[in-house]
């Protein structure tokens, strides 16, 4: 069921489906056709030696599936470098439904199956909400997580322009309007790698994962999320060493609470010249 190390990744590339509509414009009516973001189910499977353990379900938009599954692995702390993945593929096995196939990521390790149970929970996730559950700080210290201890600093300007960009990079978001971003920027806010999904934190750990293929480091680097900043965005982004997160609207009171926890300067409701900073203000200069 393994296949080459790091096979291509984009196997089915079906981000976006046409379907038919009317649209209204006023009282007039008229039959047409608009395209919406394809949401699917994406299982992930730990396999070692001879032993497979489905790991977590989620929903979310096809396309750099292999990313979505290492940075899912590497964010809850069951893998911490590429060297521990021995290899990732789609799920080719023959007693598999074939219009499924491309739904089945398979990630084998290096050693043995680690212990799931002491992560508390079943990793069953939807496009929506993240991971719900174990929204604990204490969790991410027991992982031996610290607080990201990092000397960034960015004109509040830049901040604004960052906003800006990563709406430009979003190519599928233009043709449907239904898909979130996360784009990851340097200190001077160039555009470092940008990823769609239906889902945010399936977007996070697209760029989480893609880091970890390339042995990029993401310390130094400003996160950028359509929509709100949860506990499970500024979770990964503790993880990940990242100093700054930014996001289009507003973060929940647990992803202020784990922002100062880790020392990350969460900025909220970037909109043109307007923006929140909840923690870890001197981070973010005036002009």
């Amino acid at each position: 069921m393994i296949e080459d190390a790091f096979a291509p990744q984009d196997a089915r590339s079906g981000r976006t489906v046409e379907t038919a509509i009317v649209r209204y414009d006023g009282a007039r009516a008229a039959h047409s056709s608009y395209r919406v973001v394809t949401e699917e189910p994406l299982e992930i499977r730990l396999v070692a030696g001879d032993k497979t353990q489905t790991l977590a379900v989620t929903m979310r938009t096809p396309g750099n599936d292999f990313e979505l599954a290492a940075g899912f692995i590497t964010s809850e702390g069951i893998v911490c470098s590429r060297d521990q993945i021995a290899g990732m593929s789609y799920c080719v096995d023959p007693a598999v439904d074939a219009d499924q196939r491309y739904n089945i990521v398979n990630v084998e390790l290096r050693g043995s199956l680690p212990d799931l149970a002491r992560f508390e929970r079943h990793f069953t996730m939807t496009s929506s909400c993240g991971v719900c559950g174990r929204a604990n700080l204490e969790t991410l210290t027991l992982q031996g997580v610290e607080p990201v201890d990092d000397g960034v600093r960015m004109p509040i300007s830049r901040i604004y322009e960052l906003a800006v960009r990563m709406r430009e990079a979003q190519p599928v978001f233009e043709v449907t309007g239904g898909l979130h971003a996360a784009a990851l920027f340097d200190p001077t806010g160039k555009a470092v790698a940008v990823r769609e999904d239906v889902g945010r934190h399936n977007a996070v750990d697209k760029l989480a994962g893609w880091a970890l293929l390339e042995a990029r480091t993401l310390a130094g680097h400003v996160l950028f999320v359509s929509g709100r900043a949860s506990y499970e965005i500024l979770q990964k982004a503790a993880v990940a060493r990242i100093p700054v997160v930014c996001a289009v609207s507003a973060p929940s009171s647990l992803a202020v609470d784990l922002a100062r926890a880790f020392n990350i300067t969460l900025v909220g409701f970037v909109r043109g010249t307007r923006a929140n900073v909840y923690s870890v203000q001197e981070r973010i200069l005036a002009d």
